[in-house]
């Protein structure tokens, strides 16, 4: 992949020009990844302290009983924002869900362990596991895919 930079004065706004001699699945990644919407910063709350972290931070988003939860190395927080908002709100080349209750941070998972019904078991490096739904398999596998490529 060539990527070229032009500074303008005359410029307004940003434009980027994608060149390739086919529409293909990388042109798609990359148109996706230019539209995600990102959200610098999140608020958990613990007992009556809130708390900021960045994406980064986040080892994996997660519901117990009525609630979502998020992971961080700092500890476990309470969000007020629902699976869906979260999931969007963060990068997704850097987040993938591992079950309808489950999204992950990928730079966080250390090795996964396949099962004879087609699930996946997920390792963080924390130690914690996690199960993957065999719908979410296949999105974990492109993630992966994603990430070798640098994109």
């Amino acid at each position: 992949m060539k990527i070229q930079v032009e500074i303008d004065d005359e410029v307004k706004a940003i434009e980027v020009l994608i060149r390739n001699h086919t529409w293909n699945e990388e042109v798609e990644q990359l148109m996706e990844r230019l539209k995600e919407r990102k959200r610098p910063y999140f608020v958990g709350r613990k007992a009556d302290m809130q708390h900021v972290f960045r994406a980064e931070e986040i080892i994996c988003l997660f519901t117990e009983q009525e609630s979502i939860m998020v992971r961080t190395k700092q500890g476990t927080f309470e969000m007020k924002e629902r699976l869906y908002e979260l999931e969007r709100d963060l990068p997704g080349n850097q987040f993938v869900r591992l079950s309808k209750s489950v999204i992950a941070n990928l730079d966080e998972l250390s090795k996964f362990e396949a099962s004879f019904n087609g699930t996946l078991c997920v390792y963080f490096r924390s130690g914690e596991k996690e199960y993957v739904s065999r719908h979410y398999v296949q999105g974990i596998k492109k993630a992966f895919q994603w990430k070798r490529k640098g994109l």
